[in-house]
This record gives C-alpha cells, structure tokens and sequence, in this order.
C-alpha cells in the first residue's frame, strides 16, 4: 500500500513549520528569559550527539525550528533521515548565534528523539520479520498517535521501513465490532459503505470470528483485519480467504509475537505500539570549547 501522505521535501517543511510553530509557542511564549543571559552578538558551535543507536527521523523538524528560532545559524548534516546511527556519534553540527541555538535547543531535540524513536522501533519490527520464511506482511501503523503529531510519527514510520494505515477518519473506512453492530450485521454495513463512502482509499472490516470472515468474503470485501485471533484462526483465515482479500492481523502484537504473526500468511501487520509505546531516543547538544 503506498503512503498516505505525501512524502516530498515541500510536504515535509510545510508539516515541519506548522508543527514546530506550535511547538515553539508552547516553549518559548513571550520570550527566553534565560537565553537573555547570553550577549546578543555571541556565535556559537553546537554538536547533538546520539547517546545510543538509532534510526534518525526529523530533520525537517531540527530545520524548521532553526529556521524559527535561529534564522542565522548553518547546518551540517551527518546521518539523515532513515539512516542509522551509533551510540556518540555525532549526528548534526549547527554554527549560529548562541540566544537562537539555546531556545531552539529544547523543541529540536523533542523532536528528533521522538521521531527516530518511532522510526527506531518500527524497523526493529521490520527487521524481525524479514527473517520469517515465507513472510509477506507489511508492518502497518494506526492512529494510535500523539494527537497533532499524527503526520510527523506516520513520517517517522515510513522512515523506519514500515507502511502507513489510513491518516484518519476522514481518507478511508474501517468497520469495527461497534459499527457492525450499529449497523446490523456485516453485509448490512458493508453494502452501507459502498453507498455512503464511494470515494474512501479503502474498505476494511474487522471480523473477530471465522464465520463473520465468510460472510465478509460473500459481501465482496477487499480487506478484512482480524482482530485478536489466535495463530490457528489466523492460518485458517488465510486458508479461507485464498487470496481474495488483503488480510490484516491486529492486536497482540509484540516483538515477541510478530514473527508468528508473519508466519502464518497474512498480509499487514497494524502495529499501535509504534507510535504509541515508544522510549525516546537519548540526544544531546553540546556546545564546542572556545
């Protein structure tokens, strides 16, 4: 499935500016008042170091709040964005003026550590899949995000090697137990969706039994998530569905558990925990001695 957002370089400041606006706002308000020690013409050399390995995701984030808060200042980078990096090393040294460095300093490294953590787990996922014989899922994440940071941590996602599930409400349809039940059963809400939502990316319903399986495959469905089943139904769904559907696995998904997840055929894995349980990357900022 491709990405639901755009990935361009111009989509990305954009978010980027947006966000870190908001961002900055909520940090600096009025003012600095502690950068206010520091004399106004002082420049300075900074380095931001990882303190443990990682995927990197945020760069435009780090731009655009210098670009904010520090319009001066010159960037250099060493590792980008999907790329990883070592424990100490250096990821990105920034020359500007020394007030901008330090009221940007904060709102960078939120970023940057929040974002390549996301990327950092998601392709410890992808990785561990890749080794299952026979395995074909994609790693998918949900909407189980920081709210207002949706964009950036599907963003981190992609850059950590896995795919992105629907934005939001508002792109795609995905039917759960509640709309089954409102609706009337599972071909009642499905032959709803194709009249009330024509244009949507997709159709997804989840189905908690094998019987409700069927009966989605005998209503026409293209995507069927299957929620919390066990290896068994898992490997009997694929067995029942032959191909007609994309199947997607959710809930119970752990690093322990997804390779035999991947090993029964199924075809997505929705993973929350990407953008949801995850530990900040450990970054700092580091001034060189005069």
């Amino acid at each position: 499935m491709k990405p639901v957002f755009d990935y361009s370089d111009a989509a990305l400041r954009q978010l980027a500016q947006s966000d870190v606006a908001r961002a900055l706002q909520e940090d600096v308000g009025s003012g600095d008042l502690t950068a206010g020690l520091i004399e106004p013409s002082r420049q300075a050399h900074a380095r931001i170091l990882a303190r443990e390995p990682a995927v990197i995701c945020g760069a435009h984030w780090v731009e655009a709040t210098l670009q904010q808060a520090a319009p001066q200042a010159k960037i250099s980078w060493h590792v980008r964005d999907g790329q990883r990096c070592m424990a100490e090393q250096v990821v990105l040294e920034i020359t500007g003026p020394a007030r901008g460095l330090l009221t940007a300093e904060r709102t960078m490294l939120n970023f940057l550590q929040l974002l390549s953590a996301v990327a950092t787990q998601t392709a410890g996922y992808v990785q561990l899949v890749q080794g299952v014989p026979g395995n074909r899922a994609q790693i998918v994440d949900t909407r189980k995000t920081l709210p207002g940071l949706r964009l950036a941590q599907k963003y981190a996602v992609h850059c950590g090697g896995g795919f992105n599930h629907r934005i939001g409400l508002y792109d795609a349809v995905l039917i759960k137990e509640n709309h089954i039940a409102a609706a009337g059963g599972v071909t009642a809400v499905l032959q709803r969706a194709a009249v009330v939502a024509p244009t949507a990316k997709f159709v997804e319903i989840e189905v908690e039994t094998l019987a409700q399986l069927e009966e989605a495959l005998r209503a026409g469905t293209r995507m069927v998530l299957l929620d919390n089943m066990s290896l068994d139904m898992m490997r009997e769904a694929v067995r029942l569905n032959a191909g007609r559907a994309i199947l997607e696995v959710s809930g119970g998904v752990n690093l322990g558990t997804v390779c035999d997840i991947a090993a029964t055929g199924v075809d997505r894995i929705s993973i929350g925990a990407l953008t949801k349980d995850v530990k900040a990357i450990d970054f700092s900022m580091r001034f060189a001695s005069n």
